[in-house]
């Protein structure tokens, strides 16, 4: 058997040198490039040393430090790209209130993409390394089962299947026959496999043996886990909130209930439709606006009340793409609608008609990236017909959608169709991240650029 000397206690600081590394990585090769030398003035190495200061500590408050070894990659990424954002709010935030010497934003942009860059691939690189270490044995955390039945089974079977977690079942305590040992000897048991963690089946325990246990666990630097009849909603999003000294199950929690997680999407909503609104919207709204006035009489925008967050209303702008008649009667668009105009027809294929959109982005009432909003009378169609339906509305709709990036996109002509898109918009509010929406504004680029049948 290989050893089992541990070195995970050296891992924060292994993480945060190589995250030092990168960032360092980055500004030299921004100072190379904005001034064809490694060390620039001093102003400049003033700069770098507090660009490394704001990392330690977002480093430490954002615990980049401890990942779980349950974590997908994903959600490793995702958690290092959280800090990333805390890190340029801190550093655009100190530029704006100290005023300080007039920095090249290209040096800054230089460098943040280099650190980005190179911060998320060695991140996956040590993701997989140390997978593939726990596989040859390494890095392995050994494991106690209380109590034998079908959630034991379950997580029994688990561990066999993931090795690359590093959990080791050295045994099942019960007092059943088919246990490997009766509970009575649970502690000598425990201390003479070395146990690390114990997984304590409340449906088998009584409240006093689960108190012994975890009196017993404490004691010898024992992790205890709970597994109980909840363990079955593995569909459901779980998280424990604190009434008083009441533990409380949530069952439908998701990542944008947290504040944090939410001001990372709303900052990133605010700077890239920003951005987009003065570089793009501001030319191409006139031009736009008047070829569709040449066209035919009517306003540049359709502007259509719309479900929001939380089933709110809310105004949805879009560059109007057919034929204008004031009160006209909700109709979807289908193939050859002869109510498209021409410039129409080219919008809506290039998906350009959307764009007024990021005004709404702007305004708060939509994101860059969610559910897309339907019309109202389409939702009160499908509502009653699809199970979940409104959980498509706990978030902010978007501009493009995780249905729109898999090619659900525009008619929904039948139950299908629409179940479809709710399935895959139901997925991303239960699993947002940074990295998906990044992902998903990628997919959508792709398809535009491509072309898509659906776009009419």
């Amino acid at each position: 058997m290989p050893s089992q000397q541990r070195y995970s206690q050296y891992f924060p600081i292994l993480f945060l040198l190589i995250d030092l590394v990168c960032l360092n990585i980055g500004i030299f090769i921004a100072n190379d490039f904005r001034f064809g030398k490694l060390i620039p003035n001093y102003d400049y190495q003033i700069l770098q040393l507090l660009l490394n200061v704001i990392w330690i500590g977002v480093f430490f408050s954002s615990n980049l430090q401890r990942i779980n070894r349950n974590s997908r990659l994903l959600d490793h990424l995702n958690k290092v790209l959280t800090g990333l954002v805390i890190n340029l709010s801190i550093v655009f935030a100190l530029w704006f209130a100290l005023e300080p010497v007039d920095y090249s934003r290209k040096h800054l942009f230089i460098t943040y993409l280099i650190f980005t860059i190179t911060i998320l691939c060695w991140r996956s690189v040590w993701h997989y390394a140390i997978r593939y270490y726990r596989i040859k044995g390494y890095n392995i955390r050994r494991v106690v089962i209380i109590g034998k039945g079908d959630l034991s089974d379950s997580l029994t079977e688990y561990f066999k299947e993931t090795p690359e977690l590093g959990y080791q079942l050295v045994g099942v305590v019960d007092d059943s026959k088919d246990a490997d040992e009766r509970l009575e000897n649970f502690e000598t048991f425990s201390k003479s496999h070395n146990a690390d963690i114990v997984f304590c089946c409340l449906p088998h325990l009584t409240d006093d043996q689960v108190k012994d246990v975890i009196d017993f666990a404490e004691n010898n630097l024992i992790k205890v886990n709970l597994i109980s009849q909840f363990s079955r909603l593995a569909n459901y999003n779980l998280s424990i909130e604190q009434f008083g000294s009441i533990p409380i199950i949530n069952v439908n929690s998701i990542p944008l209930d947290s504040i944090i997680n939410r001001f990372i999407k709303r900052s990133f909503d605010l700077v890239f439709s920003g951005i987009f609104i003065i570089l793009i919207l501001s030319w191409l709204v006139p031009i736009i606006g008047l070829l569709i006035k040449m066209e035919s009489k009517g306003p540049i925008f359709f502007k259509q009340k719309r479900h929001g967050k939380d089933n709110n209303f809310f105004l949805c702008w879009k560059f109007r793409t057919m034929t204008y008649e004031k009160n006209a009667e909700f109709k979807q668009a289908t193939k050859n609608d002869n109510r498209i105009t021409k410039i129409g027809a080219i919008l809506r294929k290039t998906s350009i008609d959307e764009l007024p959109q990021f005004i709404n982005v702007f305004l708060g009432d939509m994101s860059v990236v969610g559910p897309r909003p339907h019309p109202i009378k389409l939702n009160e169609e499908f509502q009653p017909k699809i199970d979940r339906f409104w959980q498509r509305h706990a978030v902010k709709p978007g501009i493009t959608g995780l249905a729109q990036a898999k090619g659900f996109r525009g008619e929904t002509a039948d139950l299908s169709d629409m179940s479809g898109r709710v399935k895959l918009d139901r997925f991303y509010v239960k699993n947002w991240s940074l990295i998906l929406d990044f992902k998903i504004i990628l997919l959508t680029a792709l398809s535009i650029m491509k072309g898509d049948q659906n776009a009419y």
